[in-house]
C-alpha cells in the first residue's frame, strides 16, 4: 500500500466513525505524534498500578470462562453477527475482498 492510497483508506474509515469514535481517534492520533519519551510520560504503567478486588475477580472469573470452554474464546464471527456485522464488514485482505484503492 503506497502513502497515498493508505491516507485515502485512513480518511475513508474516519468518514464512517461516529463522534465518540472520532474523539478516540484523535487522542490516538496525538498520542503517536508525540516524541517517545513524552509517550512513555503519556501511557500509563501497568506494572505499577495495584488491582482491585474487583478487578482480581473479574480475571479470575474470566479464566474460569476460558477453561470450562476448553481455552477457546468467542468466534469472530459470532461476535460481529450481535452487531449486525460481518467478517465482509472488514476488508484485511486485498486478495480476498478486491483492491481498496
Amino acid at each position: 500500500m503506497d502513502i497515498t492510497s493508505g491516507k485515502q483508506q485512513a480518511h475513508e474509515l474516519i468518514d464512517r466513525l461516529d463522534e465518540t469514535q472520532i474523539a478516540a481517534v484523535v487522542r490516538f492520533l496525538e498520542f503517536m505524534m508525540m516524541d517517545p519519551v513524552s509517550q512513555s510520560i503519556a501511557a500509563p504503567s501497568f506494572e505499577e498500578e495495584e488491582l482491585s478486588d474487583e478487578t482480581r475477580h473479574a480475571i479470575h472469573r474470566s479464566e474460569a470462562w476460558f477453561h470450562e470452554r476448553g481455552g477457546k474464546g468467542i468466534p469472530m464471527a459470532e461476535v460481529l453477527a450481535d452487531f449486525g456485522l460481518t467478517l465482509d464488514d472488514f476488508p484485511l485482505d486485498p486478495e480476498r475482498h478486491g483492491s481498496q484503492g
